[in-house]
């Protein structure tokens, strides 16, 4: 398997169209647009290929915080379905971790919704520590916050 930076063409469609196994809220439309804006303000595409299929994709960007120095933020882990306990988890983010140390960044960072336990016990056993829960209000816009 490789991993591979994937930043338009067909390649962006295909990992489009694995990302929407993970943000379902998306029309596969609405999700591609969504996510050639955020290429835009650095969002980068990590994809695992085993031979010329991809397999599972990686969204992040690097990012400088007070709190975390230079750092990458995961935003979007997917492996397809039918292609998860084969080592491309595990391919993508072991090259997470290589290229946040090749960029010089401190820290790797991601959030994984409270209710996906194979996730989390996939992380901690990638070496990715639960340090923190992270608090949001979504309803900014409608102002019933």
């Amino acid at each position: 398997m490789e991993v591979r930076l994937v930043t338009g063409g067909e390649a962006l469609e295909e990992a489009a169209a694995i990302l929407s196994h993970l943000r379902t809220q998306f029309t596969f439309g609405a999700l591609l647009h969504q996510v050639k804006k955020q290429i835009e303000q650095g969002y980068q595409l990590a994809c695992v290929y085993d031979g010329n299929k991809m397999v599972a994709v990686g969204g992040f960007i690097m990012g400088l915080k007070l709190a975390w120095g230079k750092h990458i933020y995961v935003d979007d882990v997917i492996v397809l379905p039918e292609e998860r306990s084969k080592g491309a988890g595990k391919v993508l983010i072991d090259w997470l971790k290589q290229h946040a140390r090749a960029e010089g960044c401190d820290q790797l960072h991601l959030d994984s919704g409270v209710q996906r336990f194979d996730a989390h016990r996939f992380y901690l056993r990638e070496g990715l520590n639960i340090a923190s829960h992270h608090l949001s209000n979504t309803n900014i816009q409608d102002g019933s916050y």
